[in-house]
């Protein structure tokens, strides 16, 4: 066990054989880790070996892997949620260079060795999926799977840039809009509102100076490894797109399913899926770890080459 600030313990509760409802307990424990003086939360659920990391959409609180963590976690796996630099406990400088993909599989590779953690499956949603692609490009002997949702590839380039452009601007040269905005979202008690709204309002609890550096620095650098990189990432992968979503477009999930060899692509038929009918794809999810950890791992005999 890594060292932790606060433990807690959480009854999850699964479907088993013949149908009977099975209660695993699932401890929960908070650390920190650094990484050239910057400070770095996570939380860990469950103990052991097999090892999954998950990873949070751009602007969001690691908190909102929470439920898949604690379904993963109850099925005996140790699985791990980061907020990375400039999202939700963690520092957020206000330098847009400490913020890119590549700065960001830094850290969890920095997380993976602070945990002592040989191999894992690395996961995310949105720009965590993004980032675990960039985990499985430099350090392909780290990764044991990819459990991708909502990549954000060639087909999403202009809808980020709509999206995300106005809130830097905002930022960056509106700053006490932002201001406001996190100090109204602070006054709401997060045990007063659903699990989902609290999420919602942690994003918005931002800093302008660290908000508009994050987005700078995310849209102005490479978002994921290129085409020809991605097709040589050999290790399994599952990856979910939902249909409608013009920034998570299924086009872009379907897409990397068919360039990289042993990926399989799902489609939820709505980005609301996971967050509010989650348990087919927690069932996908789950088995997808089971069938990661039941494999023999996939070592190359070779540094990659890191030319585009």
């Amino acid at each position: 066990m890594s060292p932790g600030v606060s433990l807690e313990c959480h009854l999850e509760v699964s479907p088993g054989a013949k149908g009977w409802l099975v209660a695993t307990l699932v401890s929960e424990r908070i650390g920190q880790f650094f990484i050239d003086g910057d400070r770095l939360e996570f939380t860990e659920y469950g103990a052991g070996e097999e090892w999954v990391v998950l990873i949070h959409g751009q602007l969001m609180p690691r908190r909102m892997h929470q439920p898949l963590a604690r379904a993963i976690a109850g099925e005996g796996f140790h699985v791990v949620t980061v907020d990375l630099l400039g999202h939700g406990r963690s520092d957020r400088p206000a330098d847009p260079k400490e913020y890119s993909v590549a700065a960001f599989g830094e850290q969890v590779l920095g997380l993976l060795d602070h945990l002592a953690a040989e191999q894992a499956v690395i996961g995310g949603t949105s720009l965590g999926s993004n980032v675990s692609l960039e985990v499985a490009d430099v350090a392909p002997h780290r990764v044991r799977g990819l459990l991708l949702e909502m990549p954000v590839l060639d087909n999403a380039l202009e809808a980020g840039l709509v999206a995300f452009g106005p809130l830097m601007f905002a930022a960056r040269f509106l700053p006490l809009s932002v201001t406001a905005l996190r100090r109204l979202t602070r006054m709401v008690p997060r045990g007063l509102v659903p699990f989902w709204a609290g999420i919602a309002l942690d994003t918005m609890n931002q800093r302008p100076a660290a908000m508009a550096a994050t987005i700078h620095g995310i849209l102005f650098g490479r978002i994921a490894p290129s085409s020809r990189r991605r097709r040589q990432i050999q290790v399994p992968a599952l990856v979910v797109g939902p249909p409608d979503d013009p920034i998570h477009p299924a086009a872009d999930a379907a897409m990397l399913a068919e360039e990289m060899p042993n990926a399989r692509f799902v489609e939820a038929w709505s980005i609301l899926e996971w967050r509010f009918w989650p348990e087919r794809l927690d069932r996908e999810a789950v088995g997808f770890v089971a069938e990661c950890w039941q494999e023999e791992p996939h070592r190359r005999a070779v540094r990659p080459d890191r030319s585009n």
